[in-house]
């Protein structure tokens, strides 16, 4: 019986981890569940899996799920308890949002634990932090996005990691593909969040549509794989079956091809090497499949390589990035700036990174709270 932690459980990942190890109950058992501040919901999943412990980082809503717990369960509050019930788990998904998944990230690798890796904040702002913690014995990282995943299951099939040539993501294209610049002066809100393959929550949505998400993949797949940016390209593919690729010196390429459904890459992270007895994302190939692959605009969605200049200066200026980004993007969702904007504030944001070093997690905390101040002066000036 492996014992699996769900933190960030009543996000997307977390609510989809449950139902994958719902399907094979003989094999995993939740040790703890957390949440910020999803009382009802969190309180729901405890009743269901009867974990250990139960973490709520909002402290003001401890009160509200102190009596709605189950017998045997315990009730933890605040980001220590979270990496603590990180510490103690077999098994780790870290669905946490932001910075806060950084510590569960580290608490989990230091403590020799297989880390199922959802929170992209953990490798693109505190990328080389995260690195020493890998190198502790017993610690296991394996990645909980589609594209990552894929590249995992792609590298399986190579015993020289020398002969890896190159590593290709692709990406759906957003709700925008095809569309030049001066079509998406005036898109709104509304149809920046129209993805038509992924349902996902506002932020990351909106990151698609600028192609910023997959830059920051670009910079996970960097960490995660030691490749070097100059030997990961990106592809546009609308279908989103083929979920990234691998191609080696001898010139063949292997390629992931599912239907799109996260609870497959969950499902790997959880039973790596092994895998689920349960098909999530099964293809139908008595059907016929057409597949398209197309470069990307790098001109109108400018955001990708914003992205790729991040993660070669290195160090903080992709925490800088992460949270520049993530500031702008907040403006445009609240209705203060043209979608067009997010690429430009974020270029000029990312122009006046001070340099710091990512020695540590204070200075990553210290890169994303300078990045915050300096982009929101940039936008006040637009305004």
């Amino acid at each position: 019986m492996i014992d699996v932690a769900v933190l960030g459980s009543t996000g997307s990942i977390g609510t989809q981890t449950l139902e994958v190890i719902a399907t094979e109950p003989e094999r995993f058992r939740v040790s703890a569940l957390s949440a910020h501040g999803s009382v009802e919901l969190i309180a729901q999943q405890a009743a269901e899996v009867h974990p250990d412990v139960v973490v709520i980082t909002d402290e003001s809503r401890a009160a509200d799920l102190a009596g709605r717990l189950p017998a045997g369960t315990t009730l933890d509050v605040g980001p220590a308890a979270l990496e603590a019930a990180a510490a103690s788990a077999d098994v780790v998904i870290n669905g946490v949002v932001g910075f806060a998944g950084l510590g569960v990230t580290l608490a989990t690798l230091n403590a020799g634990k297989r880390l199922g890796l959802a929170n992209k904040e953990s490798l693109i702002a505190g990328g080389p932090v995260v690195q020493r913690a890998r190198a502790t014995h017993g610690a296991e990282l394996v990645p909980v996005d589609s594209e990552h995943c894929a590249i995992h299951q792609c590298l399986r099939a190579n015993d020289h990691p020398d002969r890896l040539a190159r590593v290709v993501l692709t990406a759906s294209g957003g709700p925008f593909r095809g569309r030049t610049a001066a079509e998406l002066a005036d898109v709104t809100v509304e149809q920046a969040l129209d993805h038509p393959t992924w349902s996902m929550g506002p932020k990351i949505t909106i990151d698609s549509s600028t192609l910023m998400n997959k830059g920051l993949e670009v910079i996970e797949a960097h960490e995660l794989f030691g490749v070097d940016y100059d030997d990961i390209d990106v592809v546009v593919h609308p279908q989103s079956i083929v979920h990234s690729m691998a191609e080696f010196s001898d010139g063949t390429t292997m390629a992931q091809v599912s239907m799109p459904d996260m609870r497959l890459p969950i499902g790997y992270a959880l039973t790596y090497p092994d895998r689920m007895g349960s098909a999530f994302g099964a293809m139908d190939w008595t059907r016929a499949v057409t597949l398209n692959f197309e470069p990307p605009d790098r001109t109108t969605f400018r955001c990708l390589d914003l992205a790729y200049a991040a993660g070669r200066l290195g160090q903080t200026a992709p925490a800088w990035l992460s949270a520049a980004n993530e500031v702008v993007v907040e403006a445009f969702l609240s209705g203060g700036l043209r979608w067009t904007a997010i690429g430009e504030l974020t270029d000029e944001a990312l122009g006046q990174w001070d340099g710091t070093l990512a020695d540590s997690v204070d200075s990553v905390l210290h890169a994303d709270r300078r990045a915050r101040e300096v982009t929101r002066h940039i936008i006040s000036g637009r305004r």
